[in-house]
């Protein structure tokens, strides 16, 4: 085997924390390298990190001699490369409902509450602007999920869905977004609150939590 895996990766970041929980559903051991998206204006914009994601965002996953970016592209890099602990249904149509929600979260939702984003939309209406889409995006999931959902997103086994999922409600809970319209949301957050991967995978949880948020 070769070196162990490093994550690039911020304590807060959902898209990080995406990662993060596949690693520890898939048992894959990683270091972690931690990239404060504020510290100095952002570690993530100096010209080293540059090197490893001219995206200049997290997560960066550097594995099996390869540097791999965007949390979606490497969850699906190690769902093939690793398939023993499978986060993806064997049924081709389940397969495309937990596409579906990734990317609905990834793509329709998370990136318009990412810091870059809030701001630019500035301070006063970064409350507001994020409530809006977060609960537009999870009206759209819910109503997914009432007809994908078993114990949990697709059906009674983890996917890539959930680890999608679990991030942004802890995101709608920090913008005091009214999570009562969506119970199927939060019976599948409270299903896996407590499972040893997503613990472990939690903000509170990370080396680079500051002491005054940690458990």
């Amino acid at each position: 085997m070769g070196k162990q895996p490093v994550l690039y990766s911020y304590w807060r970041s959902s898209c990080s924390w995406r990662v993060r929980i596949a690693l520890n559903l898939k048992e894959i051991p990683y270091d972690i390298k931690a990239v404060s998206l504020i510290k100095g204006g952002g570690e993530q914009h100096c010209n080293e990190y540059r090197e490893v994601n001219p995206m200049e965002q997290v997560p960066s996953l550097c594995i099996d001699g390869h540097t791999l970016i965007e949390s979606l592209n490497i969850m699906h890099y190690l769902e093939e490369t690793r398939p023993q602990r499978p986060l993806m249904p064997q049924d081709c149509f389940k397969r495309a409902k937990v596409r579906e929600i990734c990317e609905m979260i990834a793509s329709g939702i998370q990136p318009l509450q990412n810091l870059i984003v809030l701001i630019y939309v500035g301070e006063e209406k970064k409350k507001e602007w994020s409530q809006h889409w977060i609960t537009r995006g999870f009206r759209a999931i819910e109503k997914l999920l009432s007809t994908t959902a078993g114990k949990y997103c697709v059906g009674d086994e983890i996917t890539l869905a959930d680890c999608c999922l679990v991030p942004q409600v802890f995101n709608a809970r920090r913008f005091h977004v009214d999570l009562r319209p969506f119970p199927i949301i939060l019976r599948i957050d409270r299903e896996l609150e407590n499972h040893p991967a997503f613990r472990a995978a939690h903000p509170s949880s990370q080396p680079d939590c500051p002491p005054e948020v940690a458990k």
